[in-house]
């Protein structure tokens, strides 16, 4: 699944974040439904400027895209992998074959180039163990140039955010 742009990025420059940006950085990241009256109110700023500064975010590119952050278990997504994955061969061409397969791929929810022994981390989200070495063997596995597989479940989340900016 590929990321859809706010808009298209122009080269603004990253902007200088001051402490109105980051509060209002803080308050979408908790709640990005949050409207500009309400932010406003909560960091003591007239509409307008907000508005113009939260436009200055997302055209620099500070601001990528909106979510909505869903509960796995309630989507029938209960079982999350881990899998380091290391390539046979380690050309550029090679890699970027490797990335285009993983993104035609929706149980693949994340991905890592890493370091180390693995070459990249994949964070995968199934129903159950069944789909998940269904998917294992029949459509990861399948990748050209796979190496090794080495899958880790996650037994249990202790923490999970989104928010850089605290």
């Amino acid at each position: 699944m590929k990321k859809a742009p706010l808009k298209e990025q122009t080269s603004i420059p990253v902007p200088n974040l001051d402490k109105n940006d980051l509060a209002i950085l803080r308050l979408l990241q908790e709640n990005a439904r949050i409207t500009v009256k309400e932010i406003s109110v909560k960091i003591h700023l007239s509409t307008t400027p907000v508005h113009e500064r939260i436009k200055r975010l997302e055209q620099s590119g500070v601001i990528r895209q909106y979510a909505t952050l869903l509960d796995h278990s309630k989507v029938r997504k209960g079982l999350m992998v881990i899998c380091y994955v290391s390539l046979k061969a380690h050309s550029k061409n090679a890699g970027m074959k490797f990335i285009k397969a993983i993104n035609e791929l929706n149980e693949v929810i994340e991905c890592y180039n890493i370091s180390g022994e693995f070459d990249f981390m994949l964070k995968v989200v199934e129903e159950n163990m069944d789909s998940y070495y269904d998917f294992h063997v029949n459509r990861l596995s399948q990748i050209e140039n796979m190496g090794n597989v080495q899958s880790v479940f996650v037994m249990g989340i202790i923490k999970q955010t989104h928010q850089l900016v605290y």
